[in-house]
């Protein structure tokens, strides 16, 4: 972004971005969402267009873009109506990989980044644990060393798109923690084949995104080879806190555009509904909520895009990336409420939207962190207060 606004090309990447999005309708989308199959032919039209490898280096087909870019693609994405059904299922592809872009092998790159940016590999990321949540230095799945490389055992959760993934990156400790100085030492990372011999991925039943689905795995002696490590062994908790300032933008990013998406329904119906001889939008009760949530959508939106000019010129941006993922997820939130509620009853049906865009609006609140520790994250980084937990 040039000041306040985007640049020309900036702007032509929004646009060209929208064009894409706009051939899938919402009829598409709730049709995904009713029947939880997977917008196979939305990923297949944002990989011809090149877009899941903005953020990937030229050198392996992407457009070596930046964080802001690939920000704008993702919210453009939400914005359109697809809402996190439809950023979720590019999410991972857009900056998933980056811990093999920045740590990988060259083979390792040429060999993974040019499939990802294509679509050919549908990588999925396994991370938390049901017993460590988000103390990632925690986490049981052990990798133990064998003649060729590692066998790993244990399970993940919250694990998306392990249904249709080819490919997972995972996280597994390869020293016990008690061998260690830190607990953070000691976890290694993998880019490896999704074996289904080895591992058993159960869809969890919830609340909204059905065609985008979570996962328990269980890993049964998964093998992988030694060239399926990422960077050094031991390093792969520092290898995951690289991408932990990228994603809380791109979640602040795509909160902020399915706040708009809302707001833009529940204007339309108020300016159309007629009820006591008035469109309810000449109503103050119905104007005031819908303009406040306007005022938080676009506050919430500089701080996201502030946060991704920190990231993009190498600068600092922890607190920033943190409070835009805390202030994104709540405007989203509540822009997705309101309107449901300036639909009155209509709001609850599923034909308007936005009772799909208010379920949705949830997965920002929750993850990839939590709101309260965003703000021990603040509290204690940004204000020096003591340590809380």
């Amino acid at each position: 972004m040039s000041g306040f606004w985007l640049s020309d090309e900036q702007e032509a990447i929004r646009e060209a971005v929208a064009r894409v999005c706009s051939q899938f309708t919402d009829d598409y989308w709730r049709e995904t969402d009713e029947t939880g199959a997977f917008p196979e032919a939305f990923v297949a039209a944002m990989a011809q267009g090149g877009w899941l490898g903005v953020a990937m280096p030229e050198s392996v087909g992407g457009a070596g873009l930046g964080l802001t870019e690939a920000s704008i693609v993702m919210q453009t994405v939400t914005e359109s109506g697809a809402g996190f059904t439809g950023a979720s299922s590019i999410h991972l592809n857009i900056f998933g990989a980056m811990p093999i872009v920045k740590y990988g092998t060259d083979a390792q790159r040429q060999d993974a980044l040019p499939r990802i940016i294509s679509g050919e590999h549908k990588m999925c990321f396994a991370v938390t644990e049901p017993n460590s949540g988000l103390d990632t230095s925690s986490l049981e799945t052990r990798a133990v060393r064998t003649a060729d490389g590692y066998r790993i055992n244990g399970r993940k959760i919250w694990t998306t798109s392990a249904q249709r993934a080819n490919k997972i990156l995972i996280i597994a400790r390869t020293t016990p923690k008690d061998e260690v100085k830190k607990p953070t030492e000691g976890l290694s990372l993998f880019y490896c084949d999704f074996d289904r011999t080895r591992i058993e991925a159960k869809p969890i039943p919830k609340m909204g995104r059905k065609a985008v689905e979570c996962n328990t795995l269980f890993l049964d002696d998964l093998l992988v080879p030694q060239e399926a490590l990422i960077g050094q062994e031991g390093q792969g908790f520092k290898y995951l806190l690289q991408g932990l300032n990228p994603e809380r933008v791109l979640f602040a990013a795509e909160a902020v555009g399915l706040g708009r998406a809302a707001l833009r329904k529940a204007a339309q119906y108020a300016k159309e509904r007629v009820v006591f001889g008035r469109p309810i939008g000449q109503n103050q009760g119905i104007q005031h909520p819908l303009a406040k949530s306007w005022a938080e959508l676009e506050a919430a939106n500089l701080l996201a895009f502030k946060a991704a000019a920190l990231y993009d010129a190498g600068r600092e941006c922890g607190a920033e990336a943190n409070a835009s993922k805390f202030l994104g997820a709540e405007a989203g939130f509540h822009a997705c409420e309101a309107s449901v509620l300036a639909h009155g009853g209509m709001g609850y049906a599923k034909e308007y939207d936005v009772e799909r865009y208010f379920r949705e609006s949830m997965i920002a609140r929750i993850a990839p962190v939590s709101r309260e520790m965003i703000l021990n994250f603040i509290a204690e980084r940004v204000l020096g207060l003591p340590k809380s937990y």
